[in-house]
């Protein structure tokens, strides 16, 4: 029993078909440091927002970030089932991000433009990973972005469309 409670995690071989897995694992892992410092920003500016546009943002962003905060785990779980670790320390999840905060907090229009702006840059950066796993052979991979991609696209749009 007590050796079963001393396993250490570690990386291991997976024979799916997936070619040289750890570019497409580190690849995942820089999404989902995207995606949960955009969960993170998306719920702190849902806290926070004030103003006429309360409820237009509140409402959507509660949506928003609950996605995310499931895709966070569906793009763990992708990272693990290639035999890698997923990111176990905030700090590799701060430096990995493209998704920077606030210097201070915004103003209800400028939540919506930083979110749409944010939403923008990990969407874009997703599509190099499809492409990635296109070319290491992993469908799986390429669908799971490919729909997180989709997601990001649509809720910069929304957003855009409500800071108008």
């Amino acid at each position: 029993m007590t050796d079963a409670l001393n396993v250490v995690p570690a990386p291991e071989a997976v024979k799916t078909g997936v070619q040289k897995v750890k570019p497409v694992a580190k690849a995942l892992a820089e999404k989902l440091a995207d995606t949960y410092r955009l969960v993170f920003k998306t719920h702190a500016y849902h806290w926070n927002v004030e103003g006429p546009l309360f409820y237009p943002i509140h409402k959507p962003t509660e949506a928003q970030y609950e996605n995310m905060f499931a895709a966070a785990d569906e793009i763990a779980e992708r990272i693990r089932a290639l035999g890698q670790l997923a990111p176990a320390r905030l700090s590799d999840v701060i430096e990995a991000s493209v998704v920077k905060d606030a210097d201070r907090m915004p103003s209800a229009l400028a939540m919506i433009e930083d979110l749409a702006a944010d939403h923008e840059k990990v969407a874009k950066r997703m599509h190099s990973v499809i492409k990635l796993a296109d070319e290491h052979e992993d469908p799986v991979t390429a669908d799971l972005i490919t729909a997180r991609s989709a997601f990001h696209e649509q809720a910069a749009w929304m957003l855009r469309a409500t800071s108008k």
